[in-house]
């Protein structure tokens, strides 16, 4: 054998397994079809959220939590549903990962030097019954340094091993195919490309110089997942959120293809839950691209005014932040892949974050006198940029110009100044009280509640249209690609399993390209902070398991 084993893919997941399998003392060849440039794959552009379950972070801004409390939360937004089958393995994962986030994960993150952000973010808010999606209590604990601040221990370990001669890393190498021999998986095929010169995240060529072939006693699969490849989403997009989006934009590189996983199939690896998928319904066109089609999504505190491309409110509890797939549902069951938020210069100050390392130079660059200056008067840097130079921004003194900038911007002149007059003039109304029957206003004031979100995170409730409140603005959304949930279907050994149900010998599967654990970890929705989780817990336990194996 050339190597012990084999890593395909240098995305998070795939460095973190290999870092364990060296520290094994095994010899492993890290393969990625991108050049050096790209090493940390999509983790290096997230915004590096990670889901954490009763921390000393939580403890501090007031926040009780528990692993039963994640644990019905995880239930309730998951939905498994085909729990003797494609679930089976899912399942089981949830349970070890809602463990590993209640337990060692924070110690072992921390003792690599990996630090965390004061104040806790609330995503995904459910607004449904206490035993259904969302989360409780605000579990997002964002990594100081972003993403970045994620990949760089496990890049470092990863060199470290590359100087002992321990790994070995060979980029612009794409494989082909996976070698069987007698029913196992020993080795990989495929093309060399032609050195690339693009900058991370770029397009880069795919220009064929030369062949390889190596062998291995295992070979771990931590390609990604889709979400670059619109066309495999558009086949996979399930008919319970409506019909495909004829236009989206791009979350991730055109290098998140999916090519791995039908690879794998081939190899008899078994894909299970195709039909469930992440993608975001606040995309904004990037006025400064990195990749083709390149979107950004905006990170929404739950004040703005949501309207569908004709103008209409969505309904409770479609509200900013609240339930992505179930605001995705409706939008797209409008018949347009398209919707608006209205909001003022009050909620862009202080509710508009921008989701991705790049958008967050503060944090990334670990600056605090930057972060400070996050709570001086104005939009944050990286969202005025947007404002002046987005094509998806429009700002107006009053609502008359703001519709007539809106329908000029689509050309769709589906927008009438009356409707939206009304319904907004019927939000404002309710703030007269301090109660209503509103309740996107019940949950603004409900998330003020949260210290953290009254600090930094959700305006103090105010009327829309009074002038001292604007300028207005509005922000046509549209929606922006992103993971893969389902994948190859692993057991807790992250051993990809065949359509009987049986570990194929010698093929593991780590990260996206697993569902991030299972074949599906999050069943149909995420609590969020659960991708780049995702990675690093199966990462781990294949690597682990693999170096075992190995003895």
């Amino acid at each position: 054998m050339d190597f012990d084993v084999i890593v395909v893919g240098a995305g998070l997941a795939g460095l973190v397994a290999a870092a364990e399998i060296a520290d094994a003392g095994k010899k492993v060849l890290l393969l990625d079809q991108e050049s050096e440039a790209s090493l940390g794959g999509q983790a290096w552009w997230s915004f590096g959220g990670l889901f954490l379950v009763d921390t000393p972070e939580q403890r501090r801004m007031g926040i009780k939590d528990s692993k039963e409390l994640a644990w019905q939360d995880w239930l309730g937004t998951a939905g498994f549903d085909r729990e003797n089958d494609e679930d089976y393995w899912a399942l089981k994962w949830a349970e070890a990962y809602v463990d590993f986030a209640a337990g060692e994960k924070r110690a072992w993150l921390y003792d690599m030097g990996v630090r965390f952000f004061p104040v806790v973010g609330w995503a995904e808010r459910g607004g449904y019954l206490a035993d259904g999606h969302g989360n409780s209590v605000p579990r997002f604990h964002v990594v100081w340094g972003t993403g970045p601040g994620i990949v760089a221990p496990f890049e470092r370990r990863v060199r470290e091993h590359m100087k002992k001669g321990l790994v070995e890393f060979r980029p612009r190498h794409r494989v082909d195919g996976l070698i069987n021999s007698n029913g196992a998986i020993v080795g990989v095929s495929g093309s060399v490309l032609a050195p690339s010169s693009a900058a991370r995240g770029e397009d880069s060529n795919r220009d064929v110089i030369g062949s390889f072939e190596y062998h291995a006693q295992s070979v771990l699969v931590s390609s990604g997942g889709i979400g670059g490849n619109h066309d495999l989403v558009r086949e996979n997009w399930p008919s319970r959120l409506g019909e495909p989006p004829k236009h989206m934009i791009s979350g991730v590189p055109a290098h998140v293809d999916g090519r791995m996983l039908s690879i794998t199939e081939e190899a008899g690896g078994r894909i299970v839950n195709r039909d469930r998928m992440w993608h975001y319904t606040e995309g904004i066109q990037n006025w400064n691209p990195v990749w083709t089609n390149h979107g950004i999504r905006i990170l929404p505190g739950p004040s703005s005014i949501w309207l569908d491309a004709r103008g209409r409110r969505f309904s409770a509890p479609n509200f900013p932040g609240f339930d992505t797939l179930g605001t995705l549902e409706a939008i797209q069951k409008t018949g347009y892949d398209y919707s608006w938020f209205i909001l003022t210069q009050k909620i862009i100050e202080k509710e508009f974050a921008l989701s991705g390392s790049e958008q967050n130079p503060d944090i990334t660059g670990k600056s605090i006198r930057k972060v400070l200056g996050r709570a001086l008067p104005g939009a944050p840097g990286p969202v005025k940029a947007f404002m002046d130079k987005g094509e998806d921004f429009i700002i107006a003194d009053n609502l008359a110009d703001l519709v007539a900038g809106m329908n000029k911007l689509t050309g769709d002149k589906l927008l009438e100044l009356a409707e939206i007059e009304r319904q907004i003039k019927a939000r404002d109304r309710e703030l007269d009280n301090t109660f209503s029957k509103d309740l996107q206003i019940t949950a603004i004031r409900g998330a003020r509640n949260y210290l953290g979100d009254k600090l930094i995170r959700v305006a103090t409730p105010h009327k829309i249209l009074d002038p001292k409140n604007g300028p207005l603005i509005a922000v046509r959304l549209h929606i922006l690609s992103r993971k893969t949930l389902g994948g190859l279907q692993t057991d807790l050994s992250g051993r990809v399993l065949n359509s009987a149900g049986e570990a194929i010998p010698g093929l593991y599967a780590a990260g996206e390209a697993s569902g991030f654990g299972g074949g599906g970890v999050h069943g149909y929705r995420s609590l969020e902070g659960t991708f780049v989780g995702g990675c690093l817990f199966s990462g781990r336990a294949a690597g682990r398991a693999i170096a075992k194996e190995l003895g």
